[in-house]
């Protein structure tokens, strides 16, 4: 006999339940026993239809989302490229992709989500309520009018459109889609930049900022984003800007328990950080902290349920905000013209003197960068534009809070990638120059190779070698790349990473501190060997110097160990902290900051000690990695509160366990 579908619910479990198969009156099959307990149900499993009660969840064990998915063509029903669920790294909105590429996101869940859709000859209201546990988040579909017969469709082409019945015609009506506007699109005007439907051009940047590429945006491509027109201080003298009825930027990062004065100046202390709100979320009471770190994408204003968003700018740009109008009666006020002449003629004088000492500036730069890494080749800008094809967006393989990232060939057909240094970053020149000078010192089969660099004008740009399997974070969290991690990789690649940060902590002729290390800056070759990458923030230690302290922050929440996070002090101790976590996020698949279903658990860490603590230690185990287990074979993670050390770091390979004793707590 040929099963052509099952249930998936274990027969041994159902063993004398007299279960019955029944499809009630709102078009669920559900599979009951006589006592009317549910073991399974069709509408927790959605194909391309949601129908009012069907649920969107997201289980915060698994962290696997499940929603509605778009069939291959109008005849294929087998699963297509497009899907909507709720968001794994942001679950408070719906989440749209096209492949593994963010297609539309909804607004943020807050309290009272809802779409109103005018019907046939009469309104009704279409809700979308979020219910959320220790297990899961739950989102539930229903209708204001139970008489209405309307329904939800994932299309093949990209759009949810809702189909309501139309008695009179016997046919169904299309009464609402999205994405419908050029604003519903993901990162439509790039980073740093603003949709306005009303306004034409749809796209602008935000106070502070200008077009990134002047020449696109004048063709109508805003992709590029926008640049800030003057550079981040980083220091606790920056201002905020205030902007309101704002969709909030995607990728958010939550801080618990800070106060809106204490989000502000944490804020202020990172110098990542580009923005921050004080939000009430919907399945809260109170606000909550939220920060932006690096670009901030997708943003649209006019929203009928916007929030405020404080954008950071440096403080003579706020103050130039906010005297705008004063300045400019001013301007209007000077009659005579050739006070008005000589002003132009000062400016354009000192402009261009101003121009030739950037310029000398520059070269200086140059040729002491050249003379501290003369085996480090210098490209030139023409053959990277080649490479590249002229930085096309089709060979753009990610975006980091530095800069983009494309993948080149060079005339001899070598794969390169390119990380061309965003002038929004105020930090760009030192990270830039920090990069060259230590990658090009150190060479260790654990750390990316620097082939080359390159400046031209305004254009500061880094050659890596290409790493086709890109980087750490795209397997671990990706629902669909993580079964080609099995155990037997995810262990070879945590004893590379250990081996790459030994290597800058204790054996290389410079002692390095990363001081960002995260899955993001991990590369991975065309044989899952590990790569640290992205050296602009390392900082050197010379001689005996075991720790130093700085008041400018900066790195990645949710892998800062707390003493370099709150009083700005960092050693070896910090990247093992670091380690430690991506170590946490290896073997469950899950993310540092995100939703826990245990009470007191505010991130991974927090998480997996309590697991561990009520010895129930396996249930972090990522379940993709399930058919890897080899007979008694298992993993176990041991945290254990004392002082972090590289001694205390144990990657061991036992017969029948492998051990990581890890001390980041």
């Amino acid at each position: 006999m040929t099963v052509l579908w099952s249930s998936g619910v274990s027969p041994d479990v159902l063993r004398g339940k007299n279960t019955s198969a029944v499809l009630v009156d709102t078009g669920n099959l559900v599979l009951r026993d006589e006592g009317g307990t549910v073991w399974w149900q069709s509408f927790d499993y959605p194909s391309d239809t949601c129908i009012p009660g069907m649920k969107f969840r997201f289980n915060l064990t698994t962290g696997r989302p499940r929603g509605l998915i778009s069939w291959k063509n109008a005849d294929d029903p087998s699963p297509g490229e497009f899907s909507v669920k709720l968001d794994p790294q942001w679950p408070y909105q719906l989440l749209m992709t096209n492949g593994s590429s963010r297609y539309w996101r909804s607004t943020w869940w807050n309290g009272r989500l809802l779409t109103f859709v005018m019907g046939t000859g009469r309104t009704f209201a279409s809700y979308f309520t979020i219910a959320a546990d220790r297990d899961e988040f739950v989102l539930t579909f229903s209708l204001s009018d139970p008489s209405v017969t309307s329904r939800f469709v994932m299309s093949n082409s990209g759009s949810i459109n809702q189909l309501t019945w139309v008695e009179e015609t016997k046919s169904w009506s299309k009464s609402f889609s999205i994405p419908s506007a050029i604003c519903h699109f993901y990162a439509h005007c790039g980073p740093f930049g603003v949709c306005n439907r009303k306004k034409s051009p749809e796209c602008t940047c935000l106070e502070g900022f200008e077009p990134r590429r002047r020449d696109d945006w004048r063709k109508g491509n805003w992709s590029s984003g926008c640049a800030r027109l003057k550079a981040l201080s980083c220091n606790e003298r920056d201002a905020f800007f205030k902007l309101e009825r704002m969709k909030q930027p995607d990728l958010p990062t939550p801080l618990d328990n800070l106060t809106r004065t204490q989000c502000e100046s944490e804020c202020l202390r990172n110098c990542s950080c580009t923005a921050f709100s004080y939000a009430t979320l919907g399945i809260e009471s109170s606000p909550r902290c939220i920060v932006w770190l690096g670009n901030l994408m997708d943003l649209e204003e006019n929203q009928r349920v916007g929030q405020e968003v404080y954008i950071r700018l440096v403080p003579s740009e706020q103050g130039g905000l906010n005297g705008a109008k004063h300045n400019g009666r001013r301007l209007v006020a000077i009659t005579v013209p050739t006070l008005i002449t000589g002003v132009l003629l000062g400016i354009n004088f000192g402009y261009f003197f101003w121009r030739l000492k950037m310029r000398g500036r520059r070269q200086q730069e140059n040729h002491r960068l050249l003379a501290s890494v003369p085996d480090v080749p210098l490209f030139r800008f023409s053959a990277l534009v080649t490479a590249t094809r002229n930085f096309s967006t089709a060979n753009k393989l990610g975006e980091g809070g530095f800069g983009p990232v494309y993948k080149g060939k060079l005339s001899k057909g070598q794969e390169i990638a390119v990380k061309r240094l965003s002038q929004c970053s105020g930090q760009g020149s030192v990270e830039f120059r920090n990069e060259v000078e230590l990658i090009g010192k150190l060479q260790h089969r654990n750390l990316v190779r620097l082939l080359g660099w390159c400046i031209h004008k305004e254009e500061k740009i880094l050659i890596y070698e290409f790493m086709p399997n890109k980087s750490l974070d795209k397997l671990i969290f990706d629902p669909t790349q993580q079964g080609k991690l099995d155990w037997g990789k995810r262990f070879r690649i945590a004893q590379g990473i250990a081996q790459g940060l030994l290597y800058l902590h204790q054996h290389s002729r410079l002692r390095v501190i990363h001081r960002d290390l995260k899955p993001n800056n991990i590369l991975l070759d065309a044989e899952m060997n590990p790569k640290i990458s992205d050296f602009g923030l390392a900082r050197i230690f010379e001689g005996n110097q075991t720790q130093a302290d700085t008041s400018r922050v900066v790195g990645t929440y949710g892998y800062m160990s707390p003493e370099y996070a709150l009083d700005g002090r960092f050693s070896e101790k910090s990247d093992v902290f670091s380690f430690g976590v991506i170590l946490l996020e290896l073997v469950s698949g899950k993310r540092s900051t995100g939703f826990y279903p245990l009470k007191n658990s505010l991130n991974l860490l927090g998480y997996a000690w309590l697991l561990w603590r009520d010895d129930r230690g396996l249930e972090l185990l990522d379940p993709s990695t399930q058919d890897s287990f080899v007979g008694e074979e298992s993993w176990k993670l041991v945290l254990v509160q004392q002082q972090r050390k590289w001694k205390n770091v144990l990657l061991m390979s036992l017969k029948k366990m492998r051990i990581i004793s890890l001390k980041v707590l």
